[in-house]
């Protein structure tokens, strides 16, 4: 009997309707999008703002959607929206600098162990990359070598294995030079590259932006793209400050710009003090990578301010330090500018602590945001940027329009002239089939590009091939004399099989596409890949419950197909 239980008629019916629900705030992308954007601005003033202090601006753009309705969009990629676009180099050898640099204070207290043996120790000037170290005696250097190769550690790569971080050597008769070793210096390539791109990836979703992206080229390159973005200016701005954050030791202070800090310091400008410098012991005590948090507050005088705390390490070492240098002073450096430096008066334990400065509001925020992302470890220099305006997205999104629609009517019309009444059947589930794949594509947030609108113009054309094997086979069936009822049975019977063939086939190629693809590509393989599930889906069930209910009220005699 040709009938549809009625648990699957309310399954298929509501299948549906959910789709077409999630698929209806795409109709109204502007005011569903400022909506979003309110309702994000207005969760980060936080939970228990009263409805009076949200500003009007804020409730107009939330209450231009209801709040019960879905409210996700598909996200446009940067061809359809505009944006920016970025190829960055990343400068690995930064890293070996500061590797030296951080490694001297170590080297320097384990040899303090053996000065009775060894003499003085002084660091001497070297290039970035290594560490020289000349002892006051001369015949102890096979013992001072001896003992700072004790802090070599194996390098934790596989194409390292067996090697160490360091290399120590000896050179003349009494200095000591120490530097990477080939190995280590390919695996902090490998993790410098690999921080630098999660943390571009950190500070543009601080930012808010949709569906940036943010993927490696080659070994040293990090490709950047972000749709909605106003220029690659803008861009750059938001990952290229380093908000390199170091609290370290006051050694003195100085109006001389030109004044010589010594080995081992550095001399460092005030930020809110111009003419002022700070000669700073160059190791610092902690570093911005001890960060957990970082939030805008203001201070006791009511100025803005940040609020930070340390990991369990960097609160610690923070805590230690404060407690041994009560009445001396540290000073709070920010990208190479002392914010301020205050005096010890205490020990501080907890961790945590706020820093202060000439900041406004918005400056507060924005170092916030930095310091929680983290800072790049080394710099990046951009070798290619673009900005790709809104009007070329919109023209894209038109042509995609007209592509759309042109391949529309042509298969409604077909279907329409070739099977009748079964052909106008086929076109409602057609257009249920679009409105199910912009509501998956909203429901899972994926981005639409130019590749993505040509795979759904693809689905069009795909999403009757169904319709028309099944249509034929009842026409087969008609000839054999059956009557109605069991010859659109057996159509959707036997037709199933070739369909399923079909359709599984295309469905493996689109997950290769996902797979071994990127970008365009695999826009392209999602909207293909769900086009394919949703138009198996009405082809066999949405079809097939208008072609039951027509039936069992029309009880047809004869059938045209």
């Amino acid at each position: 009997m040709l009938q549809i239980e009625g648990w699957k008629r309310v399954l298929i019916a509501l299948t549906c309707v959910m789709g077409l629900l999630l698929a209806v705030p795409n109709g109204f992308y502007t005011r569903v999008e400022q909506h979003n954007d309110a309702v994000q601005a207005i969760a980060l003033m936080g939970e228990d703002v009263p409805e009076a202090q949200i500003p009007a601006d804020l409730r107009a753009d939330r209450d231009q959607w209801p709040g019960w309705m879905p409210s996700s969009l598909v996200n446009l990629g940067l061809d359809l929206r505009g944006g920016a676009h970025l190829l960055a180099e990343v400068q690995v050898e930064d890293v070996y600098a500061s590797r030296m640099e951080a490694s001297w204070p170590e080297i320097r207290d384990l040899l303090r162990a053996e000065r009775a043996t060894i003499g003085t120790i002084r660091l001497q000037p070297s290039e970035p990359d290594e560490l020289r170290i000349r002892i006051g005696e001369p015949s102890a250097l096979q013992t001072a070598l001896t003992q700072v190769r004790t802090l070599a550690r194996p390098v934790q790569t596989l194409t390292g294995v067996g090697a160490n971080d360091i290399v120590v050597r000896a050179e003349g008769t009494d200095t000591i030079v120490v530097t990477l070793s080939e190995e280590e210096r390919l695996a902090s390539d490998q993790r410098t590259v690999q921080q630098s791109l999660e943390i571009v990836r950190r500070r543009i979703d601080e930012v808010g932006t949709r569906e940036p992206t943010i993927q490696r080229q080659g070994t040293q390159r990090i490709l950047i793209q972000v749709p909605g973005i106003g220029s690659a200016a803008e861009l750059k701005e938001i990952i290229g400050t380093t908000a390199q954050l170091t609290f370290q030791p006051v050694v003195n202070r100085t109006s001389d710009p030109d004044a010589v800090p010594g080995v081992g310091n550095e001399l460092v400008p005030s930020l809110d003090e111009p003419g002022l410098f700070y000669v700073l012991e160059t190791a610092p005590v902690v570093t911005g990578e001890d960060l957990v948090d970082a939030q805008p507050a203001f201070d006791q005088n009511g100025n803005p301010a940040v609020n930070f705390r340390f990991n369990t390490s960097g609160a610690r070492r923070f805590g230690d330090y404060t407690a041994e240098n009560i009445g001396s002073p540290f000073a709070i450096v920010l990208d190479n500018e002392v914010v301020s430096a205050p005096v010890i008066q205490s020990h501080i334990p907890g961790g945590s602590g706020i820093i202060t400065g000439n900041f406004t509001v918005e400056e507060s925020t924005n170092l916030a945001v930095l310091l929680r992302a983290g800072a790049l470890p080394a710099e990046l220099i951009f070798l290619e940027e673009r900005t790709i305006g809104p009007e070329l997205g919109q023209d894209s999104i038109d042509a995609g329009k007209v592509a759309t629609m042109v391949a529309f009517a042509a298969v409604l019309v077909f279907m329409a002239l070739s099977y009748g009444l079964f052909g106008l059947f086929a076109n409602v589930a057609l257009i249920i089939n679009i409105g199910l794949i912009f509501g998956l594509l909203s429901m899972i947030g994926a981005t639409l590009t130019l590749p993505g609108i040509a795979g759904i113009v693809l689905t069009v054309g795909m999403a009757v091939d169904a319709n028309v094997l099944i249509f034929e086979r009842i026409r087969e069936e008609l000839k054999t004399s059956k009557g109605p009822a069991r010859a659109i049975e057996l159509g959707y019977e036997k037709a199933l099989s070739a369909i399923l063939d079909a359709n599984i086939t295309t469905f493996i190629t689109a997950v290769i596409l996902f797979a071994m693809g990127s970008g365009p590509v695999r826009g392209f393989a999602i909207t293909l890949g769900l086009g394919i599930l949703t138009s198996v889906f009405t082809a066999i069930f949405v079809t097939r419950l208008l072609v039951v209910i027509w039936f069992e009220r029309r009880r047809p005699k004869t059938i045209e197909v």
